[in-house]
């Protein structure tokens, strides 16, 4: 037997489902911008002790999803603010470079899913189906970013993308709706040529738009 000495095992995954259901509810509007968030209430809801709620609100903070003044207040942060700005500058880039990764290894059966995904998205936005169009947008950036190969661009994606997910949801039922599923056919057109200068340029567009866009 190894003799190390291990600490005991704490219990994460449930502040890990809280974090998970937390955000969730705040990207899709469920908690809206300014709602009070009471440990609490919210342990009632999910069935938790206050312990891993608590520690989720604190991930939220960090994550810039949750605002917090301690003895005063903790609420749903608003949608536009600073740390929304500087994620989507650092959400940009990173997809600029997996745009500029994947339009090297792109296949026939990337081109496809990317397509379908984008199919699948503008029926969404028709339908007024913003979930809907939500998840198949991920679905269709997803495959770039699976394509760079490159698990810490993923992982800080994961982080970031919640803050602009809640823009999407607001604008995907206006004209920055209708005007991505143009966009994607471009970029999934500039990954089937193999053509990354133009793979990134349409990738920046799409998501520079995303906060100027009205």
């Amino acid at each position: 037997m190894l003799d190390v000495s291990l600490s005991k095992v704490t219990r994460p995954l449930l502040r890990d489902e809280a974090y998970d259901r937390i955000r969730h509810a705040i990207v899709d509007g469920t908690l809206p911008p300014g709602a009070p968030l009471r440990d609490a209430d919210l342990a009632d809801q999910l069935g938790l002790s206050k312990a891993p709620v608590r520690q989720a609100l604190l991930r939220l903070a960090e994550d810039g999803l949750v605002d917090s003044k301690p003895q005063s207040y903790t609420r749903v942060s608003e949608v536009l603010t600073a740390d929304v700005a500087d994620a989507r500058e650092i959400v940009r880039v990173l997809h600029e470079f997996t745009a500029r990764q994947a339009a090297l290894r792109c296949g026939p059966a990337d081109v496809a899913a990317m397509r379908a995904a984008n199919g699948r998205f503008s029926e969404a936005i028709e339908a007024g189906d913003i979930p809907g169009a939500v998840e198949a947008d991920d679905e269709l950036h997803a495959i770039p970013v699976r394509l760079a190969g490159n698990a810490a661009i993923a992982a800080t994606l994961d982080r970031y993308t919640p803050l602009l997910r809640r823009l999407e949801h607001v604008r995907f039922g206006s004209a920055l709706g209708r005007n991505s599923v143009d966009r994607h056919t471009k970029l999934i057109d500039a990954l089937e040529a193999h053509d990354p200068d133009t793979a990134v340029s349409v990738i920046s567009t799409i998501w520079t738009d995303l906060l100027e866009d009205r």
